[in-house]
């Protein structure tokens, strides 16, 4: 974290605390020019185009439409609160160039690529989950067993995310690309599960998203402070 950003993000805390306790959720921050001495985050709307990941149980509802919905909420809350915030996609498509042989391996160069060129501090994707029990619900955090900050970061999310989801999921190791691209502190962050009928009818509300967004950005704000 850049040092000079510590007064800043102390102020953001105390809003949050503050809104906590007022039960006070969206428009607490005034929107702020992002300033050079605020952290560089690069959110990563998982999947694109072509690639849709997984599917809801009941409406079939992408998950590459949630994730990206998501994203562009998250993205709103930290812009808000003066970060430096870079998006991998900001569009239904994907980022690979063309369909043709390897587009998934472009597609994660290309995001490696977007979060190197702009120093990322700290780099948060964002996925949907889905599991043959349909049973299984709730949110879960990945981090890279090899970064300490990543999984400080997952456990300050994934405690977030549980208060939300009244549950007790446990931030979990992950082997994924996204947490090994880069050596600023990242997190992959399956917001629910697709394949969960309760899960899939709260996250294709966006009432609801906004609460999963502020979640993650209320975890990584704890995180840095």
């Amino acid at each position: 974290m850049l040092i000079a950003g510590k007064k800043t993000i102390a102020l953001i805390l105390g809003i949050i605390v503050c809104g906590s306790i007022a039960g006070i959720r969206a428009g607490a921050f005034a929107k702020t020019v992002a300033s050079p001495d605020m952290p560089t985050i690069v959110i990563d709307a998982g999947h694109g185009g072509i690639d849709a990941g997984v599917y809801g149980v009941n409406t079939d509802v992408k998950e590459s439409d949630i994730n990206l919905a998501i994203a562009r909420e998250l993205r709103g809350w930290f812009v808000n609160a003066g970060f430096n915030c870079v998006m991998t996609r900001n569009s239904q498509s994907g980022l690979y160039g063309d369909t043709s042989k390897g587009f998934k391996k472009r597609d994660m160069q290309e995001r490696k690529r977007i979060i190197e060129e702009n120093s990322a501090d700290m780099v948060i994707s964002i996925h949907q989950n889905t599991c043959p029990l349909p049973s299984r619900r709730g949110g879960y955090v990945f981090f890279d067993e090899n970064s300490q900050e990543g999984r400080e970061l997952a456990l300050s999310v994934q405690e977030e995310l549980n208060a939300l989801w009244e549950m007790t999921n446990e931030a979990l190791v992950g082997d994924y690309f996204m947490l090994k691209c880069t050596e600023a502190p990242s997190i992959l962050v399956e917001c629910g599960f697709l394949s969960n009928g309760e899960d899939e009818k709260l996250l294709t509300d966006a009432d609801y998203r906004n609460k999963i967004a502020y979640a993650i950005f209320k975890g990584a704000i704890m995180y840095l402070s």
